[in-house]
């Protein structure tokens, strides 16, 4: 497993955190007090069965169905609002930066910063997240604009795995000579297509945003960087996990922010179906890699349930996890669709010497999962 002088690693990462957050407790108060006033508006077509009661939260039901204690959110401003139960966001104009590129741009900095780049060493811009603002042009080229990056750059959405499988083609792109260096954006704007009325869910997501280097070690020159030993992605189509939000809602007739609209699942078809297909996925990569379990000193999965991340890790090791062998960040980022693995990568990371391997992994809608074996350079 030496390193070979064309082998391709990641150089330069970089995580953005909005300085706003919810709490379990703020939320939990919001939401029932909007239940409250739900359940008295239509306290008559409830008897009547024409629509269902809204059900009450606590704090203790959020953290024992997730783990999650908070979340970060881009806007705070109308989530709290019962009257509204969603983030107020200003329009901008065409000419200002947008939303989502301003996120990914405060993460593309510390990137770049780390990685000891500057605009012109890099030849690509992938975008890649659960959601974009909008359609075209591309957040990717907007960002690649606003840095003065020359080459292309594109948006690719893979739900919570956009990040890993992102990755995974600016290794491809590195690895084929086609780019000098790439860089991967993840900026996570969920809650705007969050649904802040619905119990079962309206605690899952936040906001973020991760950004990530690759290049051809030959031209490295960062304090921290890993090779990358290997990549793999896999989807199997699944409806358990969905959003039929899109353009066609103004031709079907239907109601653009119907609750099918918004992020829907069946949680515990989820658990019982992603769970083993994610540590087969990790181990079978790893045997292909000719690499022990034991070998591996870092987990960095994707933070979407501590109950997901305990029982995979379970799988793997025959045990339970160390907080330092698969570091957990849900409990105050909460879900962050894909960008969940790279923060738990970008926090837990300084303290591996020379030569320890870590796994990132992320699973979620398709299904899909994505996979990276990294060692420490």
């Amino acid at each position: 497993m030496n390193e070979s002088i064309n082998s391709v690693v990641i150089s330069g990462i970089g995580l953005w955190t909005p300085e706003y957050s919810v709490s379990n407790d703020e939320l939990m108060e919001s939401y029932n007090a909007f239940a409250e006033k739900f359940n008295a508006d239509n306290a008559a077509a409830i008897k009547a069965g024409e629509l269902e009661e809204k059900p009450s939260t606590s704090s203790e039901f959020i953290t024992k169905a997730s783990g999650i204690k908070s979340r970060y959110v881009y806007r705070k401003e109308g989530i709290l609002d019962i009257n509204r139960m969603r983030p107020k966001l200003e329009e901008r104009g065409n000419d200002e930066v947008s939303h989502q590129a301003e996120m990914g741009l405060n993460a593309a900095r510390k990137a770049i910063a780390a990685a000891n780049k500057k605009p012109e060493d890099i030849d690509a811009v992938i975008v890649s997240c659960a959601y974009t603002q909008r359609s075209y042009p591309a957040i990717a080229i907007e960002i690649q604009n606003e840095l003065g990056i020359k080459g292309f750059g594109f948006d690719m959405l893979v739900a919570c795995s956009a990040a890993t499988f992102a990755l995974q083609r600016a290794y491809e792109m590195v690895s084929a000579g086609t780019a000098r260096s790439v860089l991967v954006i993840n900026p996570e704007l969920t809650s705007p297509q969050n649904n802040w009325r619905e119990r079962d869910s309206h605690f899952i997501f936040g906001d973020v945003a991760t950004a990530t280097v690759i290049e051809q070690a030959s031209t490295c020159q960062s304090e921290y960087s890993y090779e990358i030993l290997g990549t793999k992605a896999v989807t199997l189509y699944s409806n358990n996990i969905r959003s039929n939000f899109g353009y066609t809602s103004y031709v079907d007739d239907s109601d653009p922010y119907g609750a099918d609209k918004f992020f829907i699942q069946n949680g515990r078809s989820v658990f019982k179906e992603v769970c083993p297909m994610a540590a087969e996925h990790i181990s079978s990569q790893l045997e292909a890699l000719n690499i022990k379990i034991t070998d591996v000193s870092r987990w960095w999965l994707h933070q979407a349930n501590i109950n997901m991340n305990t029982l995979i890790s379970r799988r793997l090791l025959g045990r339970q996890p160390t907080p330092e062998e698969a570091p957990i960040v849900l409990d105050k980022y909460a879900n962050t669709a894909s960008a969940g693995s790279l923060i738990a990568f970008n926090l837990n990371h300084e303290d591996l010497v020379k030569d320890d391997i870590g796994v990132i992994c992320s699973f979620g809608a398709g299904y899909s999962i994505g996979s990276l074996v990294l060692k420490k350079r």
